[in-house]
């Protein structure tokens, strides 16, 4: 690929390694074997060799007393040694020709310690003058399918449209693991921890040129530099939607923040300026950050602000007109001729046929009327987004509802918005998410996301 900037093409590079060294690879099973695990498991097809000078072989893979007993070159290596031991084994590195490094151990400039920043300065300055780059400390490193890249085990192998940047390695971890019963899959990913080299900056910028990104999406603790910050995302922004979830925006969430990564942070109304200059999208706590992936990954691009409401229980189709008020969205207008088509299969007792729909308890008894009621509405040229809170009373009435959904929406291209309704027999999120259809857990969930991607694309 080519890419504009040097930092670009080493990032690039980082993440198609022919070559990973695992200096510190334990024999028996700690965190820092799950590296292994993770790369065997992801099916990474390049060479991996460890570096333990107690172990010729672990697991299978060839060690080497150090890195620079090493046959032949390295592309990655990831030191999971301590930081009292690091910077011996950051010099091999670099004298081995190393293109990066991740850096997984804490000690560093997190502790607030004169020591551990000393100590953090002194690899940054063999790596720089090396042309190696770093990741960390303090961070998992690197996770790409379509390289067999991994930071953990039984991570999913399905390459997505989201790209990834994270100050939190478990964050990191667990949305790329749970993401994927969402319908969420990634790219690239990266756990930058106390980004003593690369920063966010730096993959921002990447992700912005990078053509198999679709969305940028990131867990942001704390600013090194402002001004770069605010250019990187608003180039970026303009290319691709970019999903930011701020932290330490009040003295605890500060104080959190800087002991976690050593984060300087910025305050809330300062964030909320930079974020509406910027063309971003701001999310806070974690149910909103997957709801807005999941919302910018699965939905076609929204032409409108008009929705129409399919529900049984009558009491959620009133919540949500309520959530739609609440999010500036309207309640579409439904024409004569749906009304009409209504009327045919929606019983005359205990429903509304005004919207919100309400298809009554019937439905949940004969799911037809749920089908072509949602047909109906999805036909109707006044309507630009379906909300469709539904449920049988057996598993199969359920799975025949989730099909007739997943081929409604297709045939009509418009944005679906599916809300849970309780006490379900059965889990069918990811069902309706593999099919590109989001699955909430509330209508005000449900709403909100719509909001935030119409709101991008008409700021656009």
């Amino acid at each position: 690929m080519n890419f504009t900037t040097k930092t670009n093409k080493q990032i690039d590079a980082l993440f198609h390694p022919d070559s990973i060294a695992i200096v510190g690879l334990p024999r028996e099973m700690k965190t820092g074997k799950l590296y292994l695990i993770a790369l065997q498991d992801q099916g990474f097809s390049g060479k991996i060799v460890g570096v333990n000078p107690k172990a010729d072989v672990i697991d299978g893979i060839k060690c080497y007393p150090s890195v620079a007993s090493i046959p032949g070159k390295v592309d990655l290596a990831i030191v999971l040694t301590p930081y009292n031991h690091t910077l011996p084994v950051i010099e091999e590195c670099a004298q081995k020709g190393v293109k990066g490094v991740v850096l997984f151990t804490a000690g560093y400039k997190e502790t607030g310690t004169v020591e551990g920043a000393q100590r953090q300065a002194k690899i940054v300055d063999v790596a720089k003058k090396a042309g190696m780059r770093l990741i960390g400390p303090n961070g998992m490193g690197l996770y790409a399918p379509e390289s067999g890249l991994s930071f953990f085990p039984k991570l999913s192998r399905q390459s997505g449209p989201i790209s990834l940047i994270s100050h939190s390695g478990s964050l990191a971890n667990i949305i790329c693991a749970v993401g994927a019963a969402k319908g969420l899959f990634f790219n690239k990913a990266v756990s930058l921890g106390n980004e003593c080299d690369l920063t966010s900056v730096d993959f921002f910028n990447f992700y912005a040129e990078d053509p198999n990104t679709s969305i940028i999406s990131a867990y942001i603790e704390g600013i090194a530099d402002g001004v770069s910050f605010i250019k990187a995302i608003r180039n970026a922004a303009l290319k691709k939607p970019v999903i930011i979830w701020k932290v330490g925006l009040n003295p605890e969430g500060l104080s959190a923040a800087n002991s976690h990564t050593g984060a300087l942070s910025s305050p809330n109304e300062i964030w909320d300026g930079v974020a509406a200059q910027s063309g971003i999208t701001t999310v806070s706590g974690f149910e909103m950050w997957m709801d807005t992936m999941m919302g910018f990954s699965l939905l076609p691009k929204p032409k409108g602000n008009r929705v129409a409401i399919i529900s049984g229980p009558g009491g959620f189709g009133v919540g949500a007109a309520e959530a739609c008020g609440k999010e500036k969205l309207k309640l579409a207008q439904i024409s004569s001729e749906t009304h009409t088509l209504l009327e045919k299969v929606v019983p005359p007792t205990g429903t509304s046929l005004r919207n919100p729909i309400d298809v009554g308890m019937t439905a949940s008894l004969t799911i037809n009327i749920y089908i072509e009621s949602i047909k109906a509405v999805a036909a109707d040229p006044g309507v630009d987004v379906a909300l469709i809170i539904g449920i049988g009373m057996s598993v199969e009435s359920n799975e025949k509802f989730a099909e007739a959904v997943i081929n409604i929406q297709k045939k009509s291209g418009k944005p679906f918005l599916v809300v849970e309704v309780p006490n379900i027999e059965h889990d069918f999120s990811d069902v309706f998410s593999r099919a590109g259809i989001p699955f909430f857990k509330s209508s005000e969930r449900a709403l909100s996301t719509y909001t935030r991607v119409l709101d991008y694309y008409t700021s656009l």
